[in-house]
């Protein structure tokens, strides 16, 4: 079978390469937060929910580009595990925050540093100079597309 030579060569796609290395890179995440039994939607749910100290469920769904729905399923999940808990705002017991507990302040930052470590592993062989380039290039392609949201998949 012949193949056209006008056709362009997989590996002469950026979006190949981008793939290429973000399969590698947070599927490596992926597999170190499992070995803590976290996923990664709730790892950027902690994180979230971490920055902002009280946070609605609305607010978090916004924040992560994840439906309503699917928050309620990663809360409940974090809920269980102990790591949150949800309060009732006294001037408005209508409107429920979700904040850490204890167990979970303490487990943000041992999530973090395996954050940090996967980050150390895969991109320490750019320099600090290249690895600003590479992250001011990507969100100016971020920016210009309007891409919202937190990638959790």
């Amino acid at each position: 079978m012949e193949t056209d030579a006008s056709l362009s060569r997989l590996e002469s796609h950026l979006g190949y390469w981008l793939r290429h290395v973000s399969n590698h890179v947070s599927g490596a995440f992926a597999r170190a937060l499992e070995e803590r039994q976290v996923s990664v939607a709730e790892w950027v749910v902690l994180v979230r929910i971490d920055e902002a100290r009280r946070i609605t469920p609305g607010e978090l769904a916004s924040l992560t580009g994840m439906t309503r729905g699917a928050i309620s399923k990663v809360l409940d999940k974090l809920e269980a595990k102990g790591w949150i808990k949800r309060e009732s705002r006294q001037q408005d017991l209508r409107v429920q925050d979700v904040v850490l507990t204890g167990g979970g302040k303490r487990l943000v930052p041992k999530l973090a540093a395996i954050a940090d470590a996967n980050d150390h592993h895969f991109f320490d062989v750019l320099t600090a100079e290249q690895q600003t380039t590479l992250r001011r290039l990507l969100d100016k392609i971020v920016q210009h597309h309007g891409m919202h949201g937190t990638p959790i998949e």
